[in-house]
């Protein structure tokens, strides 16, 4: 029996056919006045759910209800694009612990991300007491492959791989897992833009995942299931540096057709 199921309640519907409208899957029909689910054949994306002017649309198997909207939601798209401007990576950090509720948000952000196809593949593993353990083992396989770095790339020759290499003495680190890696990048930029709503600073750490996904003992460590992989990891902390400035960007490159 699948855990999810779509159920209408037909004493609320009024056959407005809103539901069949935004249905993915083309999996609702209009039938003597009432919505009718036509298959099994359904992604549980919860359109039909979140559009339904009755609430007469619901699906079964999830922990949690829906949430309300109670009026129109907008950011202000001067604001969005200055925290994308002044947006930088941290590897400074103070060693202020960050509030429980906070990474609880940040969590969240990821857990309501969009995914491809519904597919809710997203979780995450919290460094936090283990970190540094963590942060050592990737350090020994970089200290490994860091010779014949040096040979290709004067960046590598002059970086030092110290025990800090990876998370900079950032209070935690979030690793998101995902069997389809957009999902868990997807997932990330949402986590960053709570955490910077917070004052964090946040730094994508693409040498600690490629670290990860190569190393057998560190996915057994973090007990990454099967079927998945690390797609992001975030270091997170209050940042103990001030940019005062937006860096240079090169210019809009776009064609319209």
């Amino acid at each position: 029996m699948k855990p999810y199921k779509v159920t209408i309640d037909t004493d609320k519907c009024v056959g407005c056919g809103i539901c069949s409208k935004v249905c993915v899957a083309h999996n609702i029909a209009i039938k003597n006045k009432k919505a009718e689910i036509l298959s099994d054949n359904c992604v549980m994306c919860g359109q039909c759910t979140a559009a339904c002017p009755k609430n007469a649309l619901s699906i079964t198997g999830y922990h949690d209800k829906p949430v309300e909207k109670s009026g129109e939601i907008r950011l202000n798209p001067d604001d969005v694009l200055d925290v994308i401007r002044f947006r930088r990576s941290i590897r400074q950090f103070k060693q202020t612990k960050i509030p429980k509720e906070v990474i609880a948000q940040i969590l969240e952000a990821g857990r309501l991300t969009h995914t491809a196809k519904n597919m809710q593949d997203v979780s995450f593993v919290v460094l936090d007491k283990r970190k540094d353990k963590l942060e050592q083992m990737a350090v020994n396989i970089f200290r490994r492959i860091k010779p014949l770095a040096d040979i290709f790339s004067p960046m590598a020759r002059s970086n030092k791989i110290d025990d800090h290499f990876f998370f900079f003495n950032a209070p935690i680190a979030v690793v998101i897992l995902a069997k389809d890696k957009t999902n868990g990048l997807l997932a990330a930029q949402n986590m960053e833009f709570v955490a910077e709503a917070h004052g964090l600073g946040v730094l994508y750490s693409g040498f600690f995942t490629m670290a990860a996904n190569a190393s057998r003992k560190m996915k057994k460590a973090m007990n990454v299931p099967k079927g998945k992989s690390v797609a992001m990891t975030l270091v997170l902390g209050y940042p103990n540096v001030k940019f005062l400035r937006s860096a240079p960007r090169k210019k809009l490159d776009v064609k319209f057709m």
